[in-house]
């Protein structure tokens, strides 16, 4: 999915979920077109741009595909990250320039290296009536976002605990371990369905920090109730937490990883470590699609190994590419 935010307005609204806790609340972001389907989004904000390594969440659905024109992200670059596709109804089609086409469908994870640099597109199904889940990104460290570009797919074995099924798509939960490769510290993303009434209680890395992001129903963690579609921030120090579900069926994904302890500069679907970086990147997308001519970049060339084209070659027949937005007259800052 690419990021076609325009104007980005950051919202954190903090509630007593403990110390250090805090909700950070969803904000609406069409993602283009004439019937632009909407997305909730509630990573990044102003004061919380990174949960471990995640970056980036988007959550959307359930979406009438008749209505909204469903998922149409037509091809577009990404850097220094990877995309993590998750559903719970629907089914989304991907290709990218590294020759890689897979479906993700509910219980399947999609996740895509873009390393040094990968080009890729995502469309709705041709059977897809109702489109609703997530999808993440999270930042690659300096040790390995220069990587070539990968592609993973993996169906969990969903696992049966007292009043949940939980399903592990990255990382290790309540025993359950995901074979998915990730290139960070440790990293976590998993469903969590809750019966109603269920309590849950689930052992948590300390070191790690923690997202939970409410789907459906009504949902008290650690006691506090949890806005539908808010995201649950917790910080790194706790080794267990406690979910309770209300009169009705609960749906929650629960994500959390090492803090990354790097600055990054994220602008539209780059990740680099400089202004200087991601106007490289953004120059060098502009001239392979021919969208702009071919120059050096604000503050001289990048050579970290990627091929030429970065982003391509790309399969003919396919819908064009998205152009980058024009850079902000300031300079990019590096948050972490």
């Amino acid at each position: 999915m690419t990021n076609l935010e325009a104007r980005p307005q950051e919202i954190v609204c903090a509630e007593a979920l403990g110390a250090g806790a805090a909700l950070l609340a969803p904000r609406d972001v069409p993602l283009g077109g004439p019937r632009a389907m909407t997305v909730r989004r509630t990573l990044p904000q102003r004061d919380r741009s990174l949960i471990g390594a995640w970056c980036f969440v988007d959550h959307y659905g359930p979406d009438p595909v008749a209505g909204s024109g469903g998922m149409r992200v037509a091809r577009h670059p990404h850097t220094g990250l990877a995309t993590v596709s998750l559903l719970f109804t629907g089914g989304i089609s991907h290709l990218d320039s590294a020759g890689h086409a897979a479906e993700v469908r509910p219980g399947e994870v999609n996740l895509m290296i873009a390393g040094r640099g990968i080009s890729h597109q995502e469309f709705s199904t041709p059977d897809t009536d109702l489109l609703h889940g997530v999808q993440l990104w999270y930042a690659l460290p300096e040790a390995t976002r220069h990587l070539p570009p990968g592609f993973e797919h993996h169906t969990p074995e969903p696992v049966t605990l007292d009043g949940a099924v939980l399903r592990v798509f990255i990382g290790a939960l309540a025993g359950s371990v995901s074979p998915v490769v990730t290139h960070t510290p440790p990293l976590l993303a998993a469903q969590l369905d809750l019966r109603p009434g269920a309590r849950l209680v689930l052992d948590l890395d300390p070191a790690c920090e923690h997202g939970v992001l409410l789907d459906a129903g009504r949902l008290s963690l650690e006691g506090a109730p949890v806005p539908g579609d808010h995201l649950a921030y917790l910080p790194p120090g706790r080794g267990s937490v406690v979910l309770e579900a209300g009169e009705e069926p609960v749906r929650a994904l629960l994500i959390g990883g090492e803090p990354l302890g790097e600055q990054i500069v994220m602008w539209w679907n780059f990740i680099g470590r400089t202004h200087e970086e991601v106007a490289s990147y953004r120059a060098a997308w502009q001239a392979e699609i021919g969208a702009e001519p071919a120059a050096p970049p604000p503050g001289g060339s990048y050579d970290d190994g990627a091929p030429h084209p970065r982003f391509g070659p790309y399969p003919d027949g396919q819908p064009a590419p998205l152009p980058a937005p024009a850079l902000p007259g300031v300079q990019l800052r590096p948050r972490g």
